[in-house]
């Protein structure tokens, strides 16, 4: 069976983002898997595209969602973690979508490159890993 996944990319921080979407790659490409991929400016954009695909009825199996968020002098960090964080969770449980929530949030760009590095905490694979575990479990409960 092949699963089909939508990994939806911010761009913000690029070299960030290049890094967090080969951990991804690197998962995901295995047989049974077929990724396509969209990019977003930033985190907050990131459920709209979910929530478009899913009403366009576009028939992913998953999602990830991969981008990075650091703090600033400003609050507007507090509301990009916050709300593209709820945002994801309302898809996940409201609508039973398997996502992988690669964004991470950090306080300076020394902790977004030691989580987005493939060889460091990879935190791009592990929101892949999550989305095919969450789809596999998702398949046998509705069994």
């Amino acid at each position: 069976m092949t699963h089909k996944i939508l990994i939806i990319e911010a761009r913000y921080y690029e070299g960030i983002s290049d890094s967090l979407l080969e951990g991804a790659l690197n998962v995901l490409q295995q047989p049974g898997v077929e990724v396509t991929k969209v990019t977003v400016p930033g985190a907050l954009e990131i459920p709209h595209v979910i929530a478009y695909a899913e009403a366009a009825k576009s028939g992913f199996d998953g999602y990830v969602a991969l981008g990075c968020v650091i703090r600033g002098e400003t609050t507007h960090y507090d509301y990009v973690c916050q709300e593209s964080a709820r945002a994801i969770m309302d898809l996940a449980v409201n609508k039973q979508l398997a996502i992988g929530n690669g964004i991470i949030t950090v306080e300076n760009e020394d902790q977004a490159w030691a989580r987005a590095k493939k060889d460091k905490k990879d935190k791009g694979g592990f929101a892949a890993n999550a989305v095919l575990k969450m789809i596999k479990i998702r398949s046998e409960l509705k069994a």
